[in-house]
């Protein structure tokens, strides 16, 4: 892209400093208002002033960001280079027409002159002026068109040429911001997805995990309905056994 066309767009609005604003801001990366200020050197109330005219024409997009401890907002800056082309395309578009329109005229309409005063009349104010010019009263001549339609030409063919140029920086930055666009869409598409999955994967879990607790209480309530089984004798225990032992001993005695 021709740096060149994005200041002429910028000095159209803005003035000099706005076309300064070309090496300072990206098309890409927001920048602090207050950092543009003083790569400007001017204060920040003329930076936000050429900023405003700019963003008034969609020239730059701006961002902002609140500050925590002193509770106002900080802006940052971008250049929106495919508004600032199509911008200076609509100048050179009157431009063209303005001169398409001058030459038409002057191919078909008579122009007198003063060459003393150097003031020149179309056929209809010379006649009005009967010839004659209204400082010096000499008579007007009839002006040879031939060398400013010239002029009026090549002028026309470098705006043409101008205008071919923007018109392919043009296509390729909505090429580019079309590239942009689907690449962002393609990544919330994926998001999207993941996030189904996601769900999907923690539902499945979540009525695995419900339909074991249905199977463990299940469970539970069928062991509960089970017939009681009949208790064993219990084991005599040591200490009982010493005593039998003992009783037998005695009545031997």
């Amino acid at each position: 892209m021709d740096e060149k066309l994005i200041k002429e767009a910028m000095f159209n609005v803005g003035g000099k400093p706005a076309e300064s604003l070309v090496g300072i801001l990206d098309g890409k990366k927001y920048t602090n208002e207050f950092l543009i200020a003083k790569k400007l050197d001017l204060t920040i109330n003329q930076t936000r002033n050429i900023l405003y005219k700019l963003s008034e024409q969609g020239m730059v997009s701006s961002t902002r960001k609140k500050d925590k401890k002193k509770g106002w907002y900080t802006y940052s800056w971008k250049i929106e280079e495919l508004r600032a082309l199509e911008f200076l395309r609509g100048i050179l578009d009157k431009r063209i027409e303005q001169l398409q329109n001058q030459i038409k005229n002057r191919e078909t309409v008579g122009y007198y002159s003063c060459t003393k005063c150097n003031i020149e009349f179309n056929e209809e104010n010379a006649l009005i002026q009967d010839f004659t010019c209204p400082e010096c009263e000499s008579i007007l001549e009839r002006s040879d068109n031939t060398n400013v339609i010239k002029a009026f030409k090549r002028n026309f063919e470098e705006l043409e040429k101008k205008l071919g140029i923007i018109n392919k920086d043009i296509e390729e930055e909505k090429t580019r911001h079309q590239k942009q666009k689907d690449r962002a869409v393609k990544k919330a598409v994926k998001f999207k997805k993941e996030e189904r999955m996601r769900k999907s994967r923690e539902t499945r879990e979540k009525k695995k995990k419900l339909l074991k607790k249905e199977e463990r209480k299940k469970a539970r309530e069928e062991k509960k309905k089970e017939p009681k089984s009949k208790s064993k004798p219990k084991k005599a225990s040591k200490k009982d056994s010493s005593k039998k032992k003992t009783k037998k001993t005695s009545k031997k005695k």
